[in-house]
């Protein structure tokens, strides 16, 4: 048994110089830091196949409903704001200490790997829904005549109150997690409660508009080949 902190560099690195020796049998390394190396080399070998995965799905739908390819790119930008605010916060606020006696935890000086991995599988989803959500009014709206800042603006009018109501009812059920005792239901609640906040107000009513604004026209830009493909296979509300 290594001396220390089982989750110290040094003893990180043991497994790495024990699992090197040559064994005339098979042989296992196990504890904590072993653990955790596997854990980190399962996130590292499979988080970017992942990441892939989704950004393409959620690109190629968002392609599909809008036909441009502006539109799925300014979204994906905006979720990695949102997860990037959120995150941010969590630090603040589970790694720091900051808020324990609110919160009624104890910091343990960092965050447990695979709690981001899952906050972004919910918080991603919720953003990306609120998103096609504000998105087919926008288009909806340009569809049926309307200029490129009028439907914008009826696509957030319409679509305002109700993502607000549902982020804030949203809110208070998982934000009640909050009130949990164990660490890991805590920071799923408080960040995922969060993650929606910021996605509800700052990004859908603010920045999504604003941008949408800016690139008037622009937004629905695609190349020649793919706005015919968008023509035979897109997707519209009576598509289902």
């Amino acid at each position: 048994m290594p001396p220390g902190d089982p989750l110290s560099a040094r003893n990180r690195e043991l497994v790495g110089e024990v699992r090197a020796v040559d064994a005339p049998v098979p042989a296992a390394i196990g504890g904590a830091a072993a653990a955790f190396e596997d854990q980190q080399g399962t996130l590292g070998n499979y988080l970017p196949l992942a990441l892939a995965l989704l950004t393409l799905t959620t690109f190629v739908l968002l392609f599909l409903l809008t036909g441009s390819v502006v539109l799925p790119l300014k979204a994906l930008v905006m979720n990695g704001l949102t997860l990037s605010a959120t995150f941010g916060l969590l630090v603040l606020i589970f790694q720091d200490g900051h808020l324990e006696a609110l919160l009624g935890f104890q910091s343990a000086g960092g965050i447990e790997a695979t709690q981001p991995v899952v906050l972004f599988a919910i918080a991603f989803g919720l953003a990306t829904d609120y998103g096609f959500f504000l998105l087919s009014r926008i288009k909806e709206a340009r569809d049926n005549g309307l200029d490129e800042r009028s439907a914008v603006a009826f696509g957030v009018e319409r679509t305002g109150r109700i993502v607000t109501a549902a982020a804030l009812l949203f809110c208070v059920a998982i934000g009640a997690f909050a009130t949990s005792g164990i660490l890991f239901i805590k920071l799923v609640g408080v960040g995922t409660a969060l993650a929606v906040a910021i996605d509800a107000t700052i990004i859908r009513a603010l920045l999504v508009p604003a941008l949408m604004a800016l690139l008037g026209r622009w937004n629905w830009w695609a190349p020649a080949p793919l706005r015919r493909l968008h023509a035979r296979i897109g997707l519209g509300e009576g598509a289902a």
